[in-house]
Formats: structure tokens, C-alpha cells, sequence
């Protein structure tokens, strides 16, 4: 959540930039002072499909860059609303989005041994926090190449990241009833505890048969 770490300092670095210069910033602009960038983006700019996560509206994406020896350090907010899709009562239905998230970026280094050219280049792995943070969690680490940083991917990435595993539209969503299909959100349904053919009727009936008469 938002409050697990520190939020950006707009006021720290440049001011806000339009929404492709907040997607791919230039690498000469990032400094130690920071950079601050903010936008409205939508689920198309960063590459989102109803697979990943659908989105109603924009994003209201909030960043800071730092530049600090060769790694980049990225801090920011994401806020707007998810469409997801309930696991009990399957409708679709509005689950407001806010997190914050803490990576830093790399450049791609071209020379690398056999085994690492194997690796996914955008497999992650923790990066050493900066100075005076040591005591924070580490960040995730992305990789760069050229002059500009991409951030769509890691963007898409974080908020598939953070989308639920098993939605609920609610804690006491009572989900359909698994033999009509009906929403019991709605009310009950007419189905029997024990429709007719059921195993347990049908045991039952066995257990009659085979009781002696006399105990009938």
C-alpha cells in the first residue's frame, strides 16, 4: 500500500512532462537532485489487454527518477480503477487501484557470459538500495538500453503485480449455486438439498434395503 514506502518529492525535480516523456524519459535528464514526472495514462499506453488488467479510465501514475552512480532508482504512486472480475459471483465489478512501487534500473551490459545470455533480460533481481536507506526492502531491478528508459513494461508488470489473486466483490459475496447457476446474492434457490439420483439418496436407499424387517 501506499504507505509501505516513501512517496515521491514532486517538488524536488523537473516539472511534470507530457505523457510520452513520462512513458520514456532521457537518461541526460535523470540526475542525483531528481526527476519528477506525472501523468493521466491509460491501460492502452502501457500495453495492458483485459488479460492482464482492464482499467476503467486512466491512471493517475506519479514518479521520481534518481540517478545514483550507474543505477536508477525509481519511487512513485499508481492510482485510478481496476474492472475485475468477481471468483464467486463472476460479475464484473470496480476495485478502486493505489500502490506504490520501488524498482531501479540498469543499463544492459552486451558482454555477458554463455549462461546469463540464457536468462530472460527482463528476469529481476533485488538492487542494493541507495545510501542512508539501507534498513528499506530491496528494490526490483530492470534492465536499460540507448538514451531513454522505457517504463511502460515495468509499469504493466507492477500492476499485474499487484492485482489480487482471487477478486471478491465482497467479503460476504455468496457466490452461485453450483447446480443451477444461480447468484444467491440475489436470494436462495429452489434447488433441493438433495436432488433426486444423488449418491447420498441412493445409499440411503441401499442402507434401507438391507436393514432386517424386523428392525423396520
Amino acid at each position: 500500500m501506499i504507505g509501505d514506502f516513501d512517496a515521491p518529492r514532486w517538488g524536488s525535480g523537473t516539472l511534470s512532462r507530457m505523457t510520452m516523456d513520462v512513458l520514456t524519459p532521457k537518461i541526460v535528464d535523470i540526475t542525483a537532485e531528481g526527476l519528477s514526472l506525472s501523468g493521466d495514462l491509460t491501460g492502452e499506453e502501457l500495453g495492458l489487454t483485459d488479460a492482464d488488467v482492464s482499467i476503467r479510465g486512466t491512471l493517475a501514475v506519479g514518479l521520481e527518477l534518481r540517478a545514483i552512480e550507474r543505477t536508477i532508482y525509481v519511487t512513485g504512486v499508481v492510482e485510478g480503477t481496476a474492472v475485475r472480475q468477481c471468483v464467486r459471483c463472476l460479475k464484473d465489478f470496480d476495485d478502486p487501484l493505489a500502490f506504490s512501487l520501488r524498482v531501479a534500473y540498469e543499463r544492459e551490459v552486451k558482454a555477458t557470459s554463455a549462461v546469463a545470455k540464457r536468462d530472460d533480460p527482463r528476469k529481476r533481481k533485488p538492487a542494493a538500495p541507495p545510501e542512508g536507506e539501507a534498513e528499506e526492502q530491496n528494490d526490483d531491478l530492470y534492465y536499460f538500453t540507448g538514451d531513454h528508459l522505457e517504463l511502460a513494461p515495468m509499469l504493466r508488470e507492477q500492476l499485474i503485480l499487484a492485482s489480487p489473486m482471487h477478486p471478491l466483490c465482497s467479503e460476504e459475496c455468496r457466490g452461485l449455486c453450483t447446480r443451477c447457476g444461480k447468484d444467491l446474492n440475489e436470494g436462495p434457490c429452489r434447488c433441493g438439498e438433495e436432488p433426486t439420483g444423488s449418491p447420498f439418496q441412493v445409499l440411503r436407499t441401499m442402507k434401507e434395503k438391507l436393514k432386517d424387517p424386523g428392525e423396520r
